[in-house]
């Protein structure tokens, strides 16, 4: 039913999500969710039910692929722990939410949405590229925890992305923390709210997603090809996040996450 080239695709994404995973502390779903979509429609399913089912899956990945990079950085950090279950547990309430939300959203929606929050990052990216660490504007403490994790949650649900790009740049340009910090911390708190997402999708999903091999709308045939290349992948991403300047690190994200921002918007075929 599923042509070569569709599971050599999911191989290849595995790869790419999880080395960028455990490298930037973003989850990996915006690769997973563009390369997916563009897999899912090249074997002929609808678009709408192409990215519901790229969303959904996506926030499955994440899942253990951000845990595997998460327990690499807190062998070298140990002060990220707390701050990404704070986040994790408001961000779990807002990924449901999203979910639920995006399930009623046409495909084209989700795409220009996803594209324009990612143009932004870039920007901002740029913008600070020379800074390590920036002055803190405003403080961390449980109303600005509360608002950052339901708002970043919930894109999180809503673009099956995990909400690793949003928070770093909401970590580094807002509340003062060092690039690596933001990755580390970005791991534990995706691997946390990726789990509201993911039930939202299989609940709306359940007994009206027609893709075979499905729970709600999580592919359980995605999910295990791309998992078993992402998670171990992440674990070295990781690794390799804390030998590299930070200044690399951020000039590869602002690159990655520009080329995905046209893709999404149709700029780039």
């Amino acid at each position: 039913m599923f042509p070569i080239e569709y599971f050599l695709g999911l191989i290849l994404i595995g790869i790419c999500a999880g080395f960028a995973s455990g490298l930037l502390g973003i989850g990996g779903g915006f690769i997973i969710v563009p390369l997916q979509y563009f897999l899912l429609k090249y074997i002929g399913v609808e678009p709408d039910l192409a990215m519901l089912i790229s969303l959904a899956t996506s926030l499955a990945i994440i899942i253990p692929t951000s845990l595997s990079g998460a327990y690499r950085h807190t062998r070298s950090m140990d002060n990220i722990i707390k701050p990404g279950l704070r986040l994790g547990v408001f961000g779990i309430i807002g990924g449901a939410v999203g979910g639920f939300v995006a399930s009623g959203l046409p495909s084209r929606v989700l795409e220009i949405i996803f594209g324009c929050l990612l143009l932004f990052i870039t920007v901002n990216n740029i913008v600070n590229i020379n800074k390590e660490r920036e002055d803190a504007k405003i403080p961390f403490n449980l109303i600005s925890t509360a608002a950052i994790g339901l708002l970043v949650g919930f894109s999180s649900g809503l673009l099956g992305v995990g909400g690793g790009i949003f928070l770093i740049a909401i970590l580094t340009s807002l509340l003062g923390f060092s690039m690596i910090e933001a990755i580390g911390t970005s791991s534990i708190f995706i691997s946390l709210t990726a789990i509201g997402g993911f039930l939202s999708y299989i609940v709306s999903g359940w007994g009206v997603n027609t893709f075979p091999y499905s729970i709600g709308y999580v592919s359980i045939i995605n999910f295990v090809l791309i998992a078993a290349f992402s998670v171990p992948l992440a674990s070295v991403g990781a690794k390799f996040a804390h030998k590299v300047p930070q200044k690399k690190l951020k000039i590869v994200f602002s690159i990655l996450v520009f080329y995905m921002a046209l893709k999404m918007l149709g700029v780039l075929p």
